[in-house]
């Protein structure tokens, strides 16, 4: 019985990144000997096994044998005569398979530490095809290395174009496609998972509403980029360098999927993509099941982005429904990480990228007059109940009102 650290660790530590968790990988065992030892089995589709002390994941060496469609089509094989090499040559990547024993030595069969010295991601086999999640992974692994100058080797972005030709791509569930597009939009440059996809045809698969924005023209006036694709992945890259949060990223990355819909007779204008968009993106969390709190701002900011670019031109009434809608009163958070999208989509454009963005300031004040309204205190001198709420949105019109007047140029 050997064991030897495998995969990621082993990675991570070669890049001089720190180790989160630590995953072990037991040659020459058998379940029985591994609960003998103190092991506990954790593992539902193989034998894997938690460290008595430290609870690290120990799994036994297998193999595995396409024997269906999509990342559940698969039977293994854990004999205890499984060797490492076969073990480390099911992985997907060769940065990930590398092992290494009690000694420090390593085992890199599949050259894997070149490749992390040349920052090359690159198939371990052809049996990389027999996963289509695999596909989101290395998508994945782009968006957290990128930074270090990580590029996709050649002949495996070939080798996933042809996994989206033979439909193989077609079989990831969406619950997978958002738990890795999550992954990605939390890691470092999360426009490389987007861009990873599209480039080997993916992305019109896996994510076809943003595939469509790519080719669509937008005004040069307003977006010298014109392209709302390009537009699209500046703005979450602006999204990226404003805040960590994946809902805000993720808003930013569906903020104008509306624009896909746009008649071709009226482009480059794109009046009322705004609803389009809302529509859309709802749609798009429905199918991913994108979880309520990122799904609600997502929809929010692409109903109300251009509200906040205009919005010392909205007059008070407009102004009071915009907060409303917002509900800047209940989820105060929520509406500072909208205004983090909004500024990032006008920054998000040809030569704008460095610009600043009064419109956030400007809303934040008007937020804070507008939850200043004692509405509480107005309820209590109104009797019949039902007039409440049109006496609260009054007194708000009224002080919204005033703080406009208050903060309006004087003319000399």
């Amino acid at each position: 019985m050997k064991y030897y650290l495998v995969g990621g660790a082993v990675r991570d530590e070669l890049l001089g990144l720190s180790v989160v968790d630590r995953d072990w990988v037991v040659v020459g065992s058998t379940p029985s000997e591994m609960l003998n030892a103190g092991y506990k089995s954790v593992g539902k589709d193989f034998p894997v096994f938690l460290h008595p002390t430290t609870h690290e994941e120990y799994a036994l060496a297998r193999v595995e044998r396409k024997t269906g469609p999509g990342y559940h089509g698969f039977a293994f094989d854990t004999d205890a005569s499984v060797t490492l090499e076969e073990d480390l040559s099911r992985r997907d990547l060769t940065i990930n398979a590398i092992a290494k024993c009690d000694t420090g030595e390593l085992i890199d069969p599949f050259n894997g530490k070149q490749d992390l010295e040349n920052r090359i991601l690159r198939h371990v086999s052809d049996a990389f095809v027999e996963d289509p999640v695999r596909v989101l992974r290395l998508a994945r692994f782009m968006a957290r290395f990128a930074y270090l100058g990580f590029t996709v080797a050649a002949d495996t972005n070939e080798l996933m174009r042809s996994m989206v030709q033979q439909g193989e791509v077609d079989n990831l569930v969406a619950e997978r496609v958002w738990q890795e597009a999550h992954g990605a939009l939390r890691a470092k440059h999360p426009r490389a998972f987007f861009d990873t996809l599209n480039s080997c045809n993916a992305l019109r698969v896996i994510l076809p509403e943003v595939y469509a924005l790519f080719g669509v023209p937008q005004s040069e006036q307003w977006h010298p980029e014109i392209d709302s694709g390009i537009h699209t992945m500046m703005v979450l890259e602006q999204a990226t360098k404003l805040c960590e949060n994946a809902g805000v990223r993720f808003a930013a990355l569906c903020h104008d999927l509306g624009k896909a819909t746009t008649p071709a007779e009226v482009l480059p204008s794109h009046v009322g993509h705004e609803e389009r968009g809302a529509v859309i993106t709802e749609a798009l969390c429905e199918r991913l099941r994108v979880p309520k709190q990122i799904r609600e701002l997502a929809v929010l900011s692409a109903r109300f982005h251009t509200h906040s670019h205009r919005a010392r031109e909205l007059n008070a009434s407009t102004l009071v429904k915009l907060l409303g809608s917002l509900d800047v009163v209940r989820k105060p958070e929520r509406f500072k990480q909208f205004l983090m999208v909004c500024e990032a989509d006008a920054r998000g454009r040809l030569g704008m990228e460095d610009n600043k963005y009064p419109q956030a300031n400007y809303l934040a004040q008007a937020a804070t007059e507008y939850c200043a309204v004692n509405t509480g205190a107005i309820a209590q001198t109104i009797d019949n109940k039902t007039e409440i709420p049109a006496a609260i949105t009054q007194a708000r019109l009224l002080v919204i009102k005033h703080w406009m007047n208050q903060i309006k140029p004087r003319s000399n």
